[in-house]
C-alpha cells in the first residue's frame, strides 16, 4: 500500500464519520426531545473546541517535529470519549462528553493536513486528488445512512459512529510519518510576522466568515429540509449531492489554481456561497431549487477549501505548517463555525427556520468584501 492510499484512507473514514454526524446529530437530539436552542448550543460546544485544540496540538507538534504519534493519540482518545453519549443522554452529560470527545477529533484534521502536504512536497496543488476520499467517504455515509434512519430508529446513530471512529484510528496506524523530520523549536517570532501581513489577516477573517456562515448548514440543514415536508432519506441524498459536486471540483482544482490562483477562487467561492444561502432562505419548498443549492456546494466547499488550504500552504511555510493549518481550522471552522451555529439556534427558536439561512447568507456576503480587499492587496504588492 503507497502512502497516497494510506494518506486517502484517513481522509476516507475522517469524513465519512463527519458525514454520519453533522447532517443527524441535530435530528439525533431532537429525538431525545432537546430544543432548537439547545441544539444549537449542543452544536456550538462541538464547533468551538476547534478553537483551541488545533493551535494546543499544533504548538506541540511542531515542538516535537513529528505529527503522526499526536494524530494517532487523538484519534484513539476520540473514539474512547465518544463512547460517553451511550452512557447518559442529559444536555450537561452530552455538553461534557462532546467537548471532551472534539477536543480530540478536532485537533487531528489540521496536522493531518500538514503531513498530507508534506508528503505531497513539490506536488502539494495535487492535494485535492488525494483529499476528494475523505468527500467520497462523506457521500457514502450520508447518503447510507439518510436510507437506513429512514427505516431503522436513529438512536443506532453512535453506534455507526463508533464504527467509524474506530476505523479512522486504523486509518492512522497505517500512515508513514513523511521523511526528512520537521525542524523543532519555538517559531513564535516568525508566526507574528506573518500574522501581521494584511493578505493574511484578509485570509483568515474571509475564512471565519465562511464557516460561520455554514454553521446554520451543519446544524439544521435536515432538519430544515425535513420541516418542508421531504423525508430524511431525501435528506441525505441532499447531504450527498452537496459533496458529490465537491468531489467533482477537487478532481479539476490542480489545474484551476494554477491557471487563475488561489485569491479569485476563495473570493468567487465566498460570492457563490452567499446567493446559496439567499436561495435556501427563499424557496426551501422547490426540489429543484434544493439541488441547485446543494450543487452550489462545489464552490461553497471543494473550491474555497482547496484554495485556502493552498494559500495557508504558502503563508505558513516549513515548521509554520502545523500552527498555519491549526490557525485555519480554529478561526474559521472553530471559532466561525461556532458562532454560526450558536447564532442560528436562537434565531430558529426566536424568529423563524428562514431567518437562520438570512443570517448565513449576510455572513458570507461580509467574506466577499474581505476576500476582495486580500486579493486586491496581493494583486497591487
Amino acid at each position: 500500500m503507497n502512502q497516497h492510499v494510506r494518506l486517502s484512507s484517513f481522509y476516507f473514514f475522517y469524513f465519512a464519520s463527519i458525514g454520519a454526524f453533522m447532517p443527524f446529530w441535530g435530528p439525533y437530539l431532537a429525538e431525545l426531545g432537546f430544543t432548537g436552542s439547545q441544539i444549537g448550543e449542543l452544536m456550538a460546544i462541538i464547533l468551538a473546541t476547534k478553537i483551541v485544540a488545533p493551535n494546543v496540538w499544533g504548538w506541540l507538534a511542531d515542538r516535537a517535529g513529528v505529527r503522526m504519534p499526536i494524530i494517532r493519540l487523538g484519534a484513539l482518545v476520540g473514539l474512547l470519549t465518544f463512547g460517553g453519549v451511550l452512557l447518559h443522554s442529559g444536555y450537561w452529560w452530552l455538553a461534557v462528553v462532546m467537548a471532551v470527545f472534539s477536543f480530540f477529533w478536532n485537533a487531528i484534521l489540521p496536522q493531518f493536513e500538514a503531513t498530507t502536504l508534506r508528503s505531497l512536497g513539490h506536488g502539494s496543488h495535487r492535494y485535492a486528488l488525494v483529499r476528494l476520499w475523505g468527500s467520497i467517504g462523506f457521500i457514502l455515509a450520508v447518503a447510507g445512512l439518510g436510507w437506513l434512519l429512514d427505516t431503522v430508529s436513529i438512536q443506532w446513530l453512535p453506534w455507526i459512529m463508533l464504527a467509524l471512529l474506530a476505523g479512522l484510528y486504523l486509518a492512522t496506524l497505517q500512515v508513514r510519518e513523511p521523511p526528512g523530520g520537521e525542524p523543532g523549536g519555538d517559531a513564535a517570532g516568525a508566526l507574528s510576522a506573518v500574522l501581521r501581513r494584511p493578505e493574511v489577516i484578509a485570509l483568515l477573517l474571509a475564512c471565519f466568515f465562511m464557516q460561520a456562515s455554514h454553521g446554520p448548514y451543519y446544524a439544521f440543514f435536515t432538519l430544515y429540509v425535513e420541516a418542508q415536508g421531504f423525508s430524511r432519506a431525501v435528506a441525505g441524498q441532499l447531504w450527498a449531492l452537496g459533496v458529490a459536486a465537491e468531489v467533482m471540483v477537487f478532481l479539476l482544482m490542480p489545474r484551476l489554481i494554477l491557471r487563475f490562483g488561489a485569491w479569485p477562487l476563495v473570493t468567487l467561492a465566498l460570492v457563490l456561497t452567499t446567493l446559496r444561502w439567499w436561495l435556501l432562505a427563499t424557496v426551501p419548498e422547490s426540489l429543484p431549487a434544493l439541488v441547485m443549492i446543494q450543487l452550489l456546494h462545489a464552490a461553497s466547499y471543494g473550491v474555497y477549501h482547496a484554495a485556502a488550504i493552498s494559500l495557508v500552504h504558502v503563508y505558513f511555510p516549513g515548521r509554520l505548517q502545523g500552527r498555519g493549518q491549526a490557525l485555519y481550522s480554529s478561526l474559521s471552522f472553530g471559532l466561525g463555525g461556532a458562532i454560526g451555529s450558536l447564532a442560528s439556534g436562537y434565531l430558529w427558536d426566536g424568529v423563524s427556520p428562514a431567518s437562520v439561512y438570512l443570517f448565513a447568507a449576510v455572513l458570507a456576503g461580509a467574506g466577499v468584501v474581505v476576500a476582495t480587499a486580500g486579493w486586491m492587496h496581493r494583486v497591487v504588492r
